[in-house]
């Protein structure tokens, strides 16, 4: 029992509120939901999708900010799900900077649609909602929002006709392109 003098109320309360705040966070971010407007992909084979892929374009958030040369890694984890190592450069420190997280499908075992974790318990929505099927060479992917999306490819750069057309596609499901940092890959990551 904490004992309660003058100076631990404010501090208990203090903590009550937090431990409040971080439980609402935990309630919304356990609602993983996907805005209306756009499905996501069927047929999806997550064996395929395992391996690395380069961040071509992205509506920009403050955990990727000023970040180019952007990769994610999706190997498969023992237990269960997949690990995915985030990983891209700081010109502003000029220091690579990398989160680990884990990814777990939702649904159904061929729908595109995934839980993200970087910092448990906390999840995020990971929906592909275009992916190149045939080669598994370029994939979109939205959040749990229209302001999260991420244009992928298995390369450094995306033919520009047909990275015109996906960012076409992306604009009809109602995603504000105009706002799209394209990432430069000038760097190779260290080991």
């Amino acid at each position: 029992m904490i004992p309660r003098n003058k100076t631990s109320a404010p501090v208990l309360r203090w903590v009550q509120r937090l431990l409040a705040a971080c439980a609402a966070c935990f309630l919304l971010n356990g609602c993983v939901s996907r805005p209306s407007g756009f499905e996501v992909v069927s047929g999806f084979d997550a064996d395929r999708y395992l391996g690395k892929w380069y961040e071509i374009a992205r509506l920009d958030h403050s955990f990727e900010r000023g970040l180019d040369n952007v990769t994610a890694e999706y190997s498969k984890r023992r237990e269960g799900g997949l690990t995915v190592l985030n990983r891209g450069y700081d010109d502003l420190v000029s220091e690579w900077r990398q989160v680990k997280g884990v990814a777990y499908l939702r649904g159904r075992q061929d729908s595109g649609s995934l839980k993200v974790s970087f910092f448990w318990p906390f999840y995020g929505t990971y929906d592909i909602i275009i992916l190149d099927h045939e080669g598994y060479s370029y994939a979109v992917v939205a959040g749990s929002g229209r302001s999260y999306l991420w244009i992928l490819a298995r390369q450094p750069a995306l033919d520009a006709e047909l990275l015109s057309s996906l960012v076409r596609k992306c604009e009809e499901l109602g995603f504000d392109v105009s706002a799209l940092v394209y990432v430069k890959h000038d760097k190779a990551p260290q080991r």
